[in-house]
């Protein structure tokens, strides 16, 4: 099964970092840091324009893409 690259549920501003961090199996905080230390380094525009663009771009996260249409709980009879 192949990965695909989604916007995560672990969101702080759009999920964007969240869902590259998810896609690389890394931590989404490290994945955050860089991006904050690369949008510094560049003058804010063009990283920020990327981050924006991917943003629209990037499917939500749906849960998985295998499920079993079950329902977990606990059921009682009347």
């Amino acid at each position: 099964m192949h990965k695909k690259l989604t916007k995560s549920k672990n969101k702080v501003f759009l999920g964007v970092c969240g869902g590259i961090a998810d896609y690389l199996g890394m931590d989404a905080t490290v994945i955050r840091l860089i991006a904050i230390v690369l949008i510094a380094c560049t003058g804010f525009f063009p990283l920020t324009i990327i981050y924006l663009v991917a943003a629209a771009i990037m499917p939500d996260y749906h849960g998985p893409a295998h499920r079993d249409n079950t329902v977990e709980g606990e059921f009682k009879e009347k």
